[in-house]
């Protein structure tokens, strides 16, 4: 099976908890169960990592270049301020799928800009948990070849 690395970012492990009337009462790890149900159902091997870390998030990025196919990031806050993981995303040369819970582009201005954007595969902002699955599906299909499975 093909194998995707799902990457989370600085305070999505407080999820469930951390500003409900934002991020949901979905906690960071029934989003990885779905990941990996999803992911099985439609023939990927998921993997989750999450850290608070700038560094862990670069390291798993360079890590997913020999043992992943792609990403699925939500790199939190580090999405409008980090040219680090922006760099490692090019460097790797995988396709990623942004994900944000939240529309970020209907929320405070600072949030509107996007590191990660330019060297991502694509977006997917504002439908919560299910952004994961959505993200999951597109790469499925990005690494698909045309003509089906």
């Amino acid at each position: 099976m093909t194998s995707i690395l799902v990457l989370n970012g600085p305070n999505l492990n407080l999820l469930g908890t951390r500003q409900p009337e934002v991020y949901g009462a979905t906690t960071l790890a029934m989003i990885e169960d779905a990941c990996r149900t999803h992911g099985t159902s439609i023939g990927l091997t998921v993997t989750c990592v999450q850290s608070n870390s700038e560094g862990a998030l670069i390291d798993a990025i360079h890590a997913a270049r020999t043992q992943q196919a792609g990403i699925v990031l939500n790199a939190g806050a580090y999405t409008h301020t980090s040219v680090a993981l922006m760099d490692a995303i090019a460097s790797v040369e995988l396709p990623v799928v942004e994900v944000h819970l939240s529309n970020i582009h209907a929320r405070e201005p600072f949030r509107h800009k996007s590191f990660i954007a330019p060297v991502a595969l694509g977006q997917i902002a504002g439908f919560g948990p299910k952004g994961y699955i959505l993200a999951l599906d597109a790469l499925a299909a990005h690494l698909t070849p045309k003509g089906g499975r």
